[in-house]
């Protein structure tokens, strides 16, 4: 898979950008649409400042939350499968420091279906997606955040093998899955550092990939989530929650 590669810095970082926020930093990967989105509005209307990635070359919704809260937002364009546009991104962020790390680009399998019914391509796509890459830029810029910082990923309920009795969405379930070990793996690796580690799941929410028969509307998920992060701050190693703040069995 060779992706074409488009590098664009949307903003430059001016001095005052690193004071700028008394509430905190964030950098969000995966922000154009949906539970991104929102959650990138959130953390500016509390005052963060927000460094956040879009996959388009085109304006997003997230180019007029800027336009509205310049210079508190500071936008990226990154496509989170590409090593080498991640790499280039942490080049640009040399000597910036974030208390919170939050990787939320994700993707569905596409026609669902089972495992067996999945081609192989599709299988790699949503498993790149949703997997590898989040581990692959929690690596690249785990030096950015504070040594006392939080490093989040959006994670799903469906991740849960405890909890998968039902079945349905294997594929994307897996992902989640995969995701959720290799976290751990990740929390195993770095034991005794005094960072927080979430795997959040936000529950089923009306988005592009929620679809229009989700249980909550983005308006119920985000604050809860953003509140349950918030409220682990300090509390180190790994945890798996839900927007209400519960523990999801693994």
């Amino acid at each position: 898979m060779c992706p074409i590669i488009v590098i664009v810095t949307i903003t430059k970082y001016p001095t005052e950008v690193q004071a700028h926020s008394a509430a905190g930093r964030v950098l969000l990967f995966g922000a154009s649409r949906g539970l991104g989105l929102a959650l990138a509005e959130k953390w500016v209307e509390g005052g963060w400042h927000v460094t956040a990635t879009v996959r388009e070359t085109a304006t997003t919704a997230l180019h007029e939350l800027a336009e509205r809260y310049a210079p508190q937002v500071e936008i990226e364009s990154l496509d989170v499968t590409s090593p080498f546009q991640i790499a280039a991104m942490r080049d640009r962020l040399v000597g910036r420091k974030f208390d919170l790390l939050f990787h939320n680009a994700g993707t569905a399998n596409q026609p669902d279906g089972t495992v067996a019914e999945t081609s192989t391509d599709e299988f790699i796509k949503v498993m790149v997606t949703n997997a590898l890459s989040p581990l692959r830029v929690i690596e690249a810029f785990q030096d950015c955040v504070e040594p006392t910082g939080t490093i989040g990923v959006m994670s799903s309920g469906q991740g849960s093998v405890a909890n998968n009795t039902n079945g349905g969405h294997e594929v994307y379930r897996g992902s989640k899955a995969a995701l959720n070990s290799y976290m751990r793996s990740y929390d195993a690796r770095h034991r005794g550092e005094q960072r927080t580690l979430i795997l959040m799941a936000p529950g089923w929410v009306k988005t592009d990939l929620g679809g229009p028969n989700a249980r909550l509307t983005i308006e119920e998920s985000i604050p809860g989530v953003v509140k349950v992060i918030d409220s682990l701050r300090g509390q180190t190693g790994l945890h798996y929650v839900d927007y209400l703040g519960q523990t999801v069995p693994w």
